[in-house]
């Protein structure tokens, strides 16, 4: 066994359980591997060579993942994985993959989100260069999305935290998602410590004169309105001081 982790023996999983130090890599761009990785303590920072030096790619906590490219095409690492702190880590390999992907479905939509995002890159991409124009500039997940004049809110009572909702736009809510790169235009990630709601759990937007909610696909620990537990994929109506929930996250809908 490599001097750089060792396997954990307090729990079920102590077998494919890894524990790495800060500034250790997990593995460097280029490896062969068959196996990913999800986060159970610690961050990871995802790097990538380039002619002037590693470069950043995301920083990961608890609850991510990394390393699925090589469990699904068996093919050298693309990025390197490295520990920021001291990490733990649960190792996913192929003759579990399967059975992890039925047990939480959340990480098979994200896998498929994040492989989206790449095709429509590389799509967006090709089609520019042959029509001989310059890349587009790529922006920064890290930005929040800029979003048209709020014409209602959501507010967490017990911090007294406000997300304003556009007419024009629908609106996404969730947890910012370094491993997608998927930035939702309601963030609950500094009011959600137990990480309840999911990635992208739902959706809010105005039809008809009305603002309607709908939970997304893959979205965990349910959206309820007015502690009635909605059906995902089907919007249901939402109205002045409704309390809607994600997760454990409970705010107030209040029409300006």
């Amino acid at each position: 066994m490599s001097p750089e982790y060792v396997a954990t023996s307090k729990d079920p999983s102590a077998d494919r359980t890894l524990e790495f130090g800060a500034g250790r890599f997990i593995f460097h761009q280029g490896d062969l591997g068959t196996e990913m990785f999800i986060i159970h303590e610690g961050k990871v920072e995802i790097l990538q060579e380039d002619p002037s030096g590693p470069r950043q790619l995301a920083v990961l906590e608890r609850g991510d993942f990394f390393g699925e490219m090589s469990i699904l095409e068996e093919l050298p690492r693309n990025a390197g994985a490295r520990a920021m702190t001291d990490v733990k880590i649960i190792m996913i390999d192929g003759a579990t993959f399967d059975s992890m992907l039925r047990g939480n479905p959340e990480i098979g939509i994200r896998i498929m989100r994040k492989l989206s995002r790449r095709v429509r890159k590389a799509d967006a991409l090709l089609n520019r260069a042959l029509k001989g124009e310059e890349p587009e500039r790529v922006e920064d997940p890290s930005v929040p999305i800029q979003v048209q004049p709020a014409v209602a809110r959501l507010i967490h009572m017990e911090t007294g935290t406000e997300f304003g909702l556009p007419a024009e736009e629908s609106t996404t809510v969730g947890r910012r998602d370094p491993v997608t790169g998927i930035q939702p235009h309601v963030d609950l990630t500094t009011i959600d410590p137990e990480r309840s709601s999911s990635r992208r759990h739902a959706k809010i937007y105005h039809e008809d004169g009305k603002f309607l909610l709908m939970e997304d696909i893959g979205a965990t620990n349910g959206t309820f309105l007015n502690d009635s537990r909605i059906r995902t994929g089907v919007p249901v109506e939402v109205e002045h001081g409704n309390m809607i929930r994600f997760g454990l996250v409970e705010l107030n809908f209040l029409i300006d």
